[in-house]
């Protein structure tokens, strides 16, 4: 007899953040493809905005949505780079009750096929703070497939074994409670 038992998918309520001074929701593509990601796997879309990259722009939204009693993930993309504009690992960080080493490394893992040794220069990271799971993708839109694809759909899922993020997210009304 398995000792395994039947988990079913469970839908997450996701908000996405794009950080950037020059896009605007027709043309922010990375965005969008994290938009159409969550949707094709089930999640939900609670919220998508576009801050400027700075500091207490992002940090605002961000704890908006920490706050919410709706919102278990937000994704981030835009700012993770190393020019002067790019704020949003620090204005994240301090916002973290946990810091997820392993995504940063991860992401950057699975880059390298793509993009070689320029995957270095991305400071990609995630969190959980009150219990929402906070994940910052680079601003391109191949960036956000790959960290989609290769790291966090298969960590949204409940399905996933032998673990997965939900059971370290908040609970909503439509419910990600993972004891199935």
């Amino acid at each position: 007899m398995s000792h395994a038992t039947a988990v079913e998918f469970k839908p997450l309520s996701i908000a996405v953040l794009t950080i950037s001074d020059t896009r605007t929701v027709e043309t922010d593509s990375s965005g969008q493809a994290l938009v159409d990601r969550l949707q094709e796997a089930g999640h939900q879309l609670i919220e998508r905005r576009i801050v400027r990259d700075d500091v207490w722009q992002i940090r605002a939204a961000l704890c908006q949505w920490i706050a919410s009693d709706t919102v278990q993930v937000v994704l981030m993309t835009g700012g993770t780079g190393f020019t002067a504009r790019d704020n949003t690992p620090q204005a994240v960080q301090p916002l973290l009750d946990k810091v997820v080493d392993g995504f940063g490394e991860m992401f950057r893992h699975v880059s390298l096929a793509e993009i070689g040794m320029s995957t270095m220069q991305s400071r990609a990271l995630a969190g959980i703070s009150n219990g929402t799971l906070i994940c910052c993708l680079p601003g391109s839109t191949n960036a956000c497939r790959t960290g989609w694809d290769k790291v966090l759909a298969s960590q949204l899922d409940a399905r996933t074994k032998p673990c997965s993020f939900i059971p370290h997210l908040k609970k909503v009304s439509q419910s990600c409670d993972s004891r199935g």
